[in-house]
């Protein structure tokens, strides 16, 4: 059975991505955004392991959750799915950075960075990062002040990362997917995919045995390969995303 980390995973995709795993056998760590929210996650998921605290808004809790994960051993499998969504536009970390952006972009590649590295990984990504900026603009400066994000860029960099640690480290399997709108507190009640159904993806790319799930550097959907931001599949863009959010972070990608 597979040892498998979860980001985001006291509600929504995470969550049922967790049970499913649980249900399967497989050791699951859960995590929450504050130490009620892990005790919550905990609660509902039979057969967990255990659950970590950490708020990715936040440099120095991320990189702490990184130590945290790297004292509980080795994992097969980690799957980036926290993320916000509906955030005020001006709203500003710990960091000075925006919030959307340290969530859903910068805490992926830090803990990409620190956490030992394990033999898959999968980013959860949206169909909305195909109108991401692929020159990455907002993040230009460098400068955390004059860093600006929407959900669609936040999105694209989560492929952006997915596919330069395919090609940086070949020894892991490196994909990004999207669940399409699935009907989680994010998307509403009247999304038309269920949580279910939106979360099989990841969990396959995290333990399947098919050959179809055995690549990296892909984007899937459903189980199948999707089409995704050009800019995504570009070294050039890669390395410049790699290199700002080492700028920003202050943890330089290791090769």
């Amino acid at each position: 059975m597979a040892r498998i980390f979860i980001t985001g995973s006291a509600d929504g995709l995470g969550l049922m991505e967790a049970r499913m795993l649980a249900a399967q056998g497989h050791e699951v760590v859960l995590h929450g955004r504050n130490e009620q929210r892990a005790k919550d996650a905990l609660s509902r998921v039979p057969g967990a392991v255990t659950a970590l605290a950490a708020d990715l808004s936040s440099i120095a809790e991320t990189r702490s959750l990184a130590e945290e994960v790297n004292d509980l051993g080795s994992f097969d499998a980690v799957i980036h799915n926290a993320g916000v969504y509906h955030v005020p536009h001006n709203s500003r970390t710990v960091d000075g950075l925006p919030e959307i952006f340290a969530v859903n972009s910068l805490a992926p590649y830090i803990l990409t960075c620190l956490i030992r590295r394990p033999k898959r990984l999968v980013y959860t990504s949206s169909g909305l990062h195909r109108g991401g900026d692929g020159a990455l603009r907002d993040l230009a400066s460098g400068e955390a002040e004059k860093v600006a994000s929407n959900y669609a860029d936040t999105k694209l960099h989560m492929v952006i990362l997915a596919f330069a640690v395919a090609r940086k480290w070949p020894e892991v399997l490196s994909n990004a997917m999207e669940p399409g709108w699935a009907a989680t507190k994010m998307g509403g009640a009247g999304a038309p995919v269920s949580v279910e159904d939106g979360s099989r993806t990841q969990v396959w790319l995290a333990v399947s045995r098919d050959r179809e799930a055995l690549v990296s550097g892909r984007y899937f959907h459903h189980l199948r390969p999707g089409s995704f931001h050009p800019a995504a599949a570009d070294p050039a863009v890669q390395e410049k995303y790699l290199s700002l959010c080492g700028r920003l972070s202050g943890i330089v990608f290791p090769d």
